[in-house]
């Protein structure tokens, strides 16, 4: 595989675990951040040749990849600079705070002929991707009934999380990741009925808690129960699943096992929501890799460009009915995505 020249955007708890991936990678990496950060985090690099620079321009200037890792609602405008610009995209969770800006994207990368890889990293970590293997395998037959839980501290160490201007909420920001999951086992959403409990505004601090609760249902006749809180300081990241169809139950619980862990640096808390996973390799390394073989040339990842916009779509859909207390209903879409 040919040096990858990275260009990474955000120096906080994803760019940190995207990092350590992209040099174990070989990738000769540059960081931009506007948050003062991103010489810090590339000087614990720089053994590595990690740098740091100061705009936009000068790190387009250096990469054949842009890794987007800063806030929800930044995505769409950096994405498409670097489409613009010609670069291939990795951009994290969720592609962008509405559906009709992630399909903007996606046909940005389309028409531009460059890849967009949303980062649903949930797909790489192997209990999860056993149990895709499983479904598509026929082991379980058609799922029925599918239920998933997500659950860790409110992220209070960045402010706009609890605003859902910026972040969606808990609904868009975290439960997306069993939204998307969902969707890759039973098919298309069709109605999406949810619920908010909690903080949702801007100003969260230490000790306030958000829950989440959706009910999703499938053009296949399946239904999804999807369950996710922020809670207090000391409640550990945990998540779970079961789902079964009419061949048996597969089920899933995080805190079984102890397995790898991605810690904060500098002053920002450890762990700072980046789950565990039972694996001595990294998710991230196991994603950022399936994208990199991608790019040069190797089968498509695991994840579409299509998969992040109907993610959102779900996810939106959930805020909405959460806002109004009503089912949404979904059309299917056939259109495709890079």
């Amino acid at each position: 595989m040919a040096r990858l020249d990275v260009g990474l955007i955000g120096a906080g708890g994803i760019a940190r675990a995207h990092l350590p991936a992209w040099t174990a990678l070989g990738a000769r990496v540059t960081i931009l951040s506007t948050d003062g950060h991103a010489e810090q985090l590339a000087a614990q690099y720089a053994a590595s040749g990690v740098t740091a620079v100061h705009s936009l321009t000068e790190l387009l200037d250096r990469c054949t990849v842009v890794d987007v890792c800063t806030p929800t609602f930044t995505h769409r405008d950096l994405a498409l600079d670097a489409i613009a610009a010609g670069k291939h995209v990795v951009c994290e969770k969720p592609l962008a705070l509405t559906a009709a800006e992630a399909q903007e994207m996606t046909d940005a990368a389309r028409a531009a002929g460059v890849l967009l890889f949303p980062a649903h990293v949930v797909r790489y970590f192997p209990a999860y991707a056993a149990l895709a293997a499983h479904v598509a395998r026929g082991e379980l037959g058609a799922p029925a009934v599918l239920r998933f839980t997500r659950s860790g501290c409110f992220p209070v160490w960045a402010p706009w999380f609890s605003d859902p201007a910026l972040s969606g909420g808990i609904l868009v920001d975290q439960m997306i990741h069993d939204f998307d999951f969902a969707r890759l086992l039973a098919g298309e959403v069709v109605r999406v009925h949810a619920r908010l409990r909690g903080k949702q505004e801007p100003g969260a601090v230490a000790g306030d808690v958000a829950t989440g609760t959706a009910v999703l249902t499938h053009a296949s006749g399946a239904v999804s129960h999807v369950l996710g809180v922020w809670g207090l300081p000391d409640l550990p990241f945990r998540t779970t699943f079961r789902v079964a169809g009419p061949g048996g139950i597969l089920e899933h619980d995080s805190t079984d096992r102890p397995g790898f862990r991605v810690l904060a640096q500098g002053s920002r808390p450890l762990g700072e929501g980046i789950p565990r996973s039972p694996m001595t390799e990294s998710p991230y390394l196991t994603e950022l890799r399936d994208f990199a073989t991608a790019v040069a040339g190797g089968p498509a990842p695991r994840v579409s460009a299509r998969d992040g916009v109907e993610a959102v779509r779900v996810a939106q859909a959930a805020a909405e009915s959460a806002r109004t207390g009503e089912p949404v209903e979904l059309k299917v879409t056939e259109e495709a995505g890079l």
